[in-house]
């Protein structure tokens, strides 16, 4: 597409289901599935994460040698970046069962207290989402991890009951992908804490090919470069890209997925070299050509490109920020000299501001 063409500009609302995105980093019911059989089965086969891998390995190596079962462990970040894949890790490397559920599962205390008394000795419960439990199960989760104990209440008013009942002792792993809502008292009760990063291109490229070799796909070093170079620091991502580019080689090629072939591939799914899809394009270019590059509103930016000002807030913007596309200012939102440089247009150079500042006229003289 030409990005300089104006008559493009009654594309902007036609952008992609944020659900369907190819480089959202939720996982959707085909990524659930891949994912168990990609999943690496202890820390030596996990890729990145370096210094969380090295830290959780002292951890379970120090409570193994003692004969315990493991601290709490809280992993935070992104999605897609194995906090889930980690806390199977834990288990394994511990040898016992997991029990996974999560946050907004669990709404009432007794949905929690029925999941810890089921628990066994030494288990690994895996809360995904744990931000986003009810206050009622988050003040018993305190007790639970701390005493390994937990008070059922039975009956209402003031005939109600409470009896205590004890827990074997476990560990608890949690994941949350905002780490400032979980109130301090919780937050404080996990003896590690992890924060996940995202991933260099390099390590990405060798989850691609351990994938492609667990896929049975013929992939090339310099083709593995080129979707890692689009998955937005993401295995979750990478690993989906693989699938689709693995698609279009076995139909469109000779099934071995080489540079030339992975840049045809997505260039079909319309990610481009930095991994932009065509909803952070199309937020992109109203920014730049409707409005000069900002400031704007978020929802004069949302109506531009057709969608929900959430849908922009949430889903598009993260991304373009972190790679230095667009800034949110309290005037709005601006476009940066480098989004201007990737879509190729060039800055206004008049309007009473710098190039790629976003100060101009009202009216755009």
């Amino acid at each position: 597409m030409n990005w300089e063409d104006s008559s493009d500009t009654a594309d902007l609302s036609a952008t992609a289901d944020p659900g369907d995105r190819l480089v959202g980093a939720d996982a959707d019911g085909e990524d659930t599935a891949v994912e168990a059989a990609l999943r690496p089965k202890d820390l030596d086969e996990f890729v990145g994460q370096e210094k969380v891998r090295e830290q959780l390995d002292l951890v379970l190596r120090a409570a193994r040698a003692r004969g315990a079962t493991a601290d709490h462990v809280l992993l935070s970040g992104a999605p897609g970046l194995g906090k889930t894949t980690l806390s199977m890790i834990i288990a394994a490397e511990m040898g016992a069962p997991i029990r996974i559920t999560s946050g907004p599962a669990i709404q009432h205390a007794g949905d929690l207290a029925a999941i810890l008394s089921s628990l066994q000795e030494g288990e690994v419960l895996f809360l995904d989402e744990i931000h986003r439990m009810s206050r009622p199960a988050e003040e018993m989760l305190y007790m639970a991890m701390e005493d390994f104990r937990v008070d059922v209440i039975v009956g209402k008013g003031p005939g109600a009951t409470a009896i205590p009942l004890e827990l074997p002792p476990f560990t608890l792993v949690g994941a949350t992908t905002r780490a400032g809502l979980l109130p301090p008292p919780l937050r404080d009760r996990f003896g590690f804490t992890g924060h996940m990063e995202f991933y260099e291109p390099s390590e990405l490229e060798r989850v691609i090919h351990r994938s492609a070799r667990l896929l049975d796909v013929e992939i090339d070093s310099a083709g593995a470069a080129e979707i890692a170079g689009r998955s937005r620091g993401t295995p979750r991502i990478a690993n989906r890209l693989l699938r689709r580019v693995r698609d279009y080689a076995q139909v469109k090629a000779d099934g071995v997925i080489t540079p030339a072939i992975a840049s045809a591939a997505l260039g079909v799914y319309e990610v481009d070299a930095r991994g932009l899809d065509r909803l952070d394009r199309a937020v992109l270019q109203a920014l730049l050509k409707l409005f000069g590059g900002g400031p704007v509103g978020l929802s004069t930016l949302a109506v531009a490109v057709g969608e929900e000002r959430e849908t922009v807030e949430e889903v598009a913007e993260p991304f373009l920020v972190r790679e230095g596309l667009l800034a949110r200012t309290p005037r709005g939102r601006v476009a940066t000299p480098a989004a201007w440089a990737h879509l190729g247009l060039v800055p206004p150079q008049h309007g009473g501001g710098a190039p790629g500042s976003g100060q101009q006229g009202l009216f755009g003289a």
